[in-house]
């Protein structure tokens, strides 16, 4: 079990940027999860541990950049051009390998960072 910890949320206007991070990431393939009121929780970005391969929904590609520095063991996701649907809270959650899209695959999760994005 690892404790991951997110941060960098916050409130910004459409067409903002925000660069939310999580540590520690460890030898682990990560991702990032977000979950809108009433919604269910929503797969949107996911990254091996050795950063080689990254897999992303439709609905960010191109506007977000999932990475990871394993020097300081954290991974980062970039958000640009935001758009008032990406307001949710997001979550990072760790597996030991692999880009699968499924929360059930991870069974480390962080507390999770707002993030508002206001017209």
């Amino acid at each position: 079990q690892v404790q991951l910890v997110e941060s960098g949320g916050g409130l910004v206007q459409v067409g903002g940027s925000l660069r939310l991070s999580c540590a520690p990431s460890g030898a682990y393939a990560m991702a990032w999860f977000r979950q809108a009121p009433g919604k269910e929780r929503e797969f949107v970005a996911a990254i091996t541990r050795n950063g080689g391969n990254t897999r992303y929904i439709d609905s960010v590609k191109g506007r977000f950049t999932i990475s990871r520095d394993n020097a300081k063991t954290t991974v980062y996701l970039q958000m640009s051009s935001l758009k008032l649907e990406d307001t949710a809270v997001y979550y990072c959650a760790a597996k030991p390998w692999g880009l699968g899209s499924s929360a059930d695959e991870y069974g480390n999760w962080g507390q999770g960072t707002q993030v508002t994005v206001s017209s």
